[in-house]
């Protein structure tokens, strides 16, 4: 990890934290989601690297080592978009290989729609083609315990990760998130109460991981992450006619959870996401959960690697 070089640029009267490695001509941006942040992409990023690619990842604003915004609970999709074309002004990127977890996914695909030329490729894990207000998640179908109405809750997910510090916080998350069901708590619970205390971390996510994560977000905290995504979700993007002519991957974990949200996968399977992105490959991996590319990094870095190398010629 020493050859991830960090500092910290103007967007918008913002200072938003950058990591970066590789010099090569093509350039890759890594957009995380939550509870990710930056270094979520590790493991891409030396890859990247390795493969002769300028690999950038950073931390949304409000999250990590980024400033929040002056009102965070004002914050939209619309300023991570602003995130990403700043960043990539700022760095002297016209054009660049968009990869999106997650939420980060979402500003990819706005992006690829609204400024075309400026995108060579999209990569997504864990969520096919979707955009704030434009989604193939039938939400009205989720159970109301489900843990993104709760977090939408002003407050709710406030009081419920106040009952504990924030290490325990993520990696409840973590667990939670690694699991093929979705995370529904009854009446009488709260979202962090469905983690029993005693649950271990999965194996590829180590002790040391939870405390750079830990200390990200004691910097930060949760007060921007939970109003995006969770609490602009619905809002109306503006764009009425989406399509991404840009080459795609999605590389989606037969075991995420996110499969089990109603409409996604018969959206993803039957490929009717490729009416929004004709030029479009989607990627099944077997074993592969909701945080695919830290579980099972090398058959994700091959995949990206392959792709980079396709779409850059």
């Amino acid at each position: 990890m020493e050859q991830i070089q960090h500092k910290h640029v103007e967007v918008g009267g913002l200072k938003l934290h950058v990591a970066e490695t590789g010099t090569g001509p093509k350039a890759v941006l890594f957009l995380h989601g939550f509870p990710e942040i930056w270094y979520s992409w590790r493991h891409q990023m030396v890859a990247a690297a390795a493969a002769g690619y300028r690999a950038i990842a950073f931390d949304f604003r409000g999250y990590g080592l980024s400033q929040h915004p002056p009102e965070p609970e004002k914050a939209s999709f619309g300023d991570l978009v602003v995130d990403v074309i700043g960043v990539m002004d700022c760095l002297g990127i016209n054009k660049a290989f968009l990869v999106g977890k997650d939420f980060g996914a979402m500003p990819a695909f706005h992006l690829a729609v609204v400024h075309p030329e400026r995108v060579s490729g999209v990569i997504t894990l864990g969520i096919p083609f979707s955009l704030p207000g434009v989604s193939a998640i039938q939400m009205h179908l989720l159970p109301k315990g489900f843990y993104v109405q709760r977090w939408q809750e002003p407050g709710r997910a406030e009081a419920d990760f106040g009952r504990f510090d924030v290490k325990t916080v993520i990696r409840n998350i973590y667990i939670l998130f690694c699991g093929s069901e979705l995370q529904v708590a009854s009446d009488d619970q709260e979202i962090m109460d469905l983690v029993d205390p005693s649950t271990p971390l999965p194996p590829w996510f180590t002790e040391d991981n939870l405390k750079v994560y830990s200390s990200l977000y004691e910097n930060s905290g949760f007060r921007t992450a939970l109003q995006v995504p969770y609490r602009t979700l619905a809002e109306d993007c503006g764009i009425t006619d989406p399509k991404i002519t840009a080459p795609g991957l999605l590389i989606m974990g037969e075991k995420d959870y996110a499969l089990k949200l109603p409409g996604l996968e018969g959206y993803t399977r039957s490929e009717k996401v490729k009416e929004f992105m004709p030029n479009l490959e989607i990627i099944f991996l077997a074993e592969g959960n909701h945080f695919v590319q830290e579980q099972l990094p090398e058959q994700v870095n091959q995949l990206l690697i392959t792709f980079l190398n396709k779409h850059s010629t």
